[in-house]
């Protein structure tokens, strides 16, 4: 029955959103989704069979208008990627420290498979999860083997101290390895940094904190600088790496409580900065992230904790940061729309996200509820939320110079039919270096307008685009402009043709 349910709510939400969603879509649009590997679903798999799985969700993804991947690629100080530095994960081949047999690399790869699809590849670590529950055995190479002193035991988990300095060392070595030698278009952490708080059981830090103290009185203070200088240090490290390279974080959606703070949200749940030391709204003020996309993974009408009240509080609190709400396919379509119960809350909880100005898009959690069209989830997103091709957000603090213009853009007739062509700009830098190319196309008569999205045929890295050939008898107007690594466009090039 409940499938049914679901079913149903699908169906309403779909025929009653209409086009209208799909004509306010931006141009720009964060699209993300979270792969993750901490629930078991590649374990055991042989190389071939994950490859497929992946590049099975992928183009699923990709169909469904998703343009950003978050890829977990570092869930408990192990890697999901070749590694001199930690072993191979045990959610990869089920026993850490084995490496996948036949051999391939899943980090490489998502980076090759997700820019062949013209999405963009997030590299997803925890910077101080060493061990989790379901680990029983480390690897002899395993951070916790070499330095056990450097780590805390916490109710069956093994964290990195964060008040070490050795260890926010050593985190970024980590980061600096991956973003150095993967073609990676972000570096990410989620919500895990002082474990979350379990009854009666103490984080054991006092050693360090004498150690270590810095002069604090208050050890929550002191916690949350330990986590604020990581934080400032893994931003300088990627930027000293490949300054191109955007660091995000996904923290727990709640900041503080208004009756902790009068800053805080009309809400009543767990405190980033009270109980995971997290002053995420300190990082976003200060520019120490580059994007945030808060875990806001409740529904409309939660008693503690409810999405609108808190998408509008993120809303208030962006700084000059983009912001980007994460979403709950699950909680979405599970729970009914609170005005009309025929239908779930996806429609509703879209509009709450696109009224804001400063929200510049969503992230889907898990990427596998997307794939499976829970709810008729990506069936919405496709027809409707991700109907047209969105560009990334701008991120004018990393860099706002445009590329120059295509140059020697002409149509060439081939066995094939039509085809554009053009020539890449020429650049002095890597980051003005043209990565990808927008194509739109506009009918006779048509005002030239690129903030319509609808127009946009195609976001492509290649240098031309196959025109579909409709007799002679129709006139386009093809403007073609050029997109760097941080999404900046050039000034466009048209071109007229009958097809």
């Amino acid at each position: 029955m409940r499938r049914i349910r679901i079913s149903l709510l699908m169906l309403l939400t779909v025929c009653l959103s209409g086009t209208v969603m799909a004509q306010m879509a931006p141009k720009r649009e964060f699209r993300g989704a979270w792969i993750q590997c901490v629930n078991g679903q590649f374990m055991g798999m042989g190389s071939a069979e994950l490859q497929q799985t992946l590049t099975s969700q992928l183009d699923s993804l990709q169909k469904a208008g998703i343009n950003a991947i978050i890829f977990q690629v570092r869930p408990e100080a192990d890697a999901l990627y070749q590694s001199d530095l930690e072993p191979w994960s045990r959610y990869l081949t089920g026993v850490q420290g084995q490496a996948p047999n036949p051999y391939w690399d899943p980090l490489q790869f998502m980076v090759e498979q997700c820019h062949s699809r013209e999405m963009e590849i997030h590299a997803w670590i925890n910077p101080y999860r060493a061990k989790t529950k379901g680990t029983t055995v480390l690897a002899g190479n395993h951070p916790a083997k070499l330095h056990p002193e450097r780590f805390v035991a916490y109710d069956g988990l093994l964290c990195f101290d964060p008040g070490l300095p050795e260890n926010r060392k050593y985190i970024c070595k980590v980061v600096a390895d991956i973003v150095g030698r993967y073609d990676v278009d972000g570096l990410h952490m989620d919500d895990y940094f002082y474990p979350y708080p379990v009854d009666g059981i103490a984080f054991n830090d006092d050693v360090t904190f004498a150690s270590y103290g810095r002069g604090f009185a208050d050890r929550g203070d002191w916690r949350r600088d330990n986590v604020n200088q990581l934080i400032k240090e893994v931003q300088q490290t990627v930027r000293s790496v490949k300054p191109w390279v955007k660091f995000g974080i996904s923290p727990f959606g709640i900041w503080r409580n208004k009756k902790s703070d009068p800053e805080g949200s009309e809400t009543n749940g767990l405190q980033n900065y009270d109980q995971l030391y997290a002053d995420i709204r300190l990082w976003v003020n200060e520019g120490w992230i580059d994007y945030n996309i808060p875990q806001v993974y409740w529904q409309i009408g939660h008693t503690a904790a409810d999405y609108a009240t808190l998408v509008d509080w993120w809303a208030e609190h962006t700084a000059n940061r983009p912001l980007f709400i994460g979403q709950d396919v699950m909680r979405t379509v599970q729970h009914a729309d609170l005005n009309n119960p025929n239908i779930h809350q996806q429609q509703a909880k879209m509009q709450m996200q696109r009224a804001h100005k400063s929200i510049q898009g969503s992230c889907q959690w898990p990427a596998s509820a997307v794939v499976d069209n829970a709810g008729g989830y990506r069936t919405a997103l496709e027809t409707d939320y991700h109907r047209y091709p969105a560009l990334q957000p701008r991120f004018p603090f990393m860099d706002d110079e445009v590329p120059k213009k295509v140059k020697k853009m002409k149509v060439v007739w081939t066995e094939d039919g039509p085809v554009l062509f053009w020539t890449a700009p020429k650049a002095k830098e890597v980051m003005d270096e043209a990565r990808q190319y927008v194509v739109y196309r506009f009918e006779k008569g048509e005002k030239v307008n690129l903030e319509d999205p609808s127009k946009i045929v195609t976001i492509t890295s290649k240098t031309f685009y196959n025109l579909p050939y409709q007799g002679g008898a129709v006139k386009y107007t093809y403007v073609v402009t050029a997109l760097d690594r941080l999404h900046n466009e050039s000034k466009p090039v048209k071109k007229s043709v009958k097809l």
